[in-house]
């Protein structure tokens, strides 16, 4: 569908600034590129128990299999960073203190930014009419962070973020894939150059060249994807993180520029930012549904919850109340539990007797 495309496309970014995005972009559906990087990612096993990434086949890099008729995408970005670097690091420095990842310490975003992007389909439907379209927010095999870097918003880091020169990497994105013929917006270009800062910090070393992560290793990956046993060699690595990881977003030079969010939803819930980890390993079930209600936490489910928190207990300073804790939950009904419980008591017996 052919439209005047100078104003609409003007309408476009003035009305996604209203709806509270930090910037809008377009691009068009070529993404042959990121179609070959996808392809030599996946051929290598870096996407583990990721199974969603091949299945769709095609359609990820291919918008119009996708939704038909797909002739541009409206890319957005929302920052979500909730707090100050200063507060964060010294949350990670804690090893007592639980480390859950910036983005899920509020209200999942999912909801929040499809709401946004339907409001914006409104805008402009008001404007020209009736048109096909069709709003993402990571709920569908799209390659987001591609078509942002081909809309302008910013390029894909060698830690796999998309970065943003004014505003960094702390942000969210969405798109809307339509079939309005719109003028894209100039590709961004990288400007990492030889800074390797994220392969570095990353703990795992999940990071293993420029631009590859092997899940298997991510922190994040260890942590929410996965749904059985954390692998016993990485555990001691994973340290105070018990949801996500963000290190190498924290070591990166442009997040100097990010600013914190403008969103109610996105702040910390339940004191979640600063929570200690005997406090979470101590809820119930009950609880936990109860404090993670509306939170990209709850996905992972209590068992998953006292699986990662017991790894963060291992590898913390011994103490009588950590091992009373952990002792609370070896006879837990869930084996996946009793292992990692299992394997924080031993290391802190290791610990004691000197050996390690």
């Amino acid at each position: 569908m052919r439209v005047n495309n100078s104003q609409i496309i003007q309408h476009i970014k003035n009305w996604g600034i209203e709806l509270g995005f930090q910037q809008v972009g377009i691009s068009n559906t070529d993404l042959s590129h990121a179609e070959q990087h996808l392809d030599s990612w996946l051929a290598n096993n870096f996407h583990g128990e990721l199974d969603y990434m091949q299945k769709h086949g095609l359609k990820r890099s291919r918008p119009a299999l996708l939704h038909p008729d797909t002739k541009s995408i409206i890319s957005v970005r929302m920052d979500y960073l909730p707090q100050n670097h200063a507060d964060l690091k010294k949350n990670l420095d804690s090893p007592t203190a639980a480390y859950i990842s910036r983005y899920a310490l509020g209200r999942d975003y999912h909801k929040l930014m499809r709401q946004r992007l339907q409001k914006l389909a409104d805008k402009i439907q008001s404007e020209i009419g009736n048109f096909g379209y069709r709003a993402f927010v990571d709920s569908a095999p799209v390659l987001e962070k591609a078509i942002a870097e081909k809309a302008g918003l910013g390029w894909i880091g060698k830690h796999s973020n998309l970065i943003n020169r004014k505003a960094g990497s702390w942000f969210f994105l969405g798109e809307i894939y339509t079939d309005l013929d719109l003028q894209p917006d100039e590709q961004a270009t990288s400007h990492c150059g030889a800074c390797e800062a994220c392969l570095q910090i990353c703990p795992t070393q999940a990071i293993v060249a420029p631009y590859q992560v092997d899940a298997r290793r991510c922190v994040s990956y260890l942590t929410i994807e996965l749904q059985g046993s954390i692998p016993e060699n990485l555990r001691s690595l994973i340290g105070n993180r018990i949801y996500g990881c963000d290190d190498c977003q924290l070591i990166c030079p442009w997040n100097r520029f990010a600013n914190l969010t403008k969103e109610p939803d996105f702040r910390p819930r339940h004191n979640l930012n600063t929570a200690q980890l005997l406090e979470l390993f101590n809820w119930s079930e009950t609880e936990f549904l109860a404090k993670t209600e509306g939170s990209a936490i709850r996905r992972i489910g209590h068992i998953r919850w006292l699986r990662n928190i017991a790894v963060a207990l291992g590898n913390a300073p011994a103490s009588d109340a950590i091992l009373i804790a952990l002792n609370s939950r070896l006879t837990h009904e869930s084996e996946l539990v009793r292992e990692h419980v299992a394997w924080a008591i031993e290391k802190h017996r290791r610990v004691v007797s000197g050996i390690i």
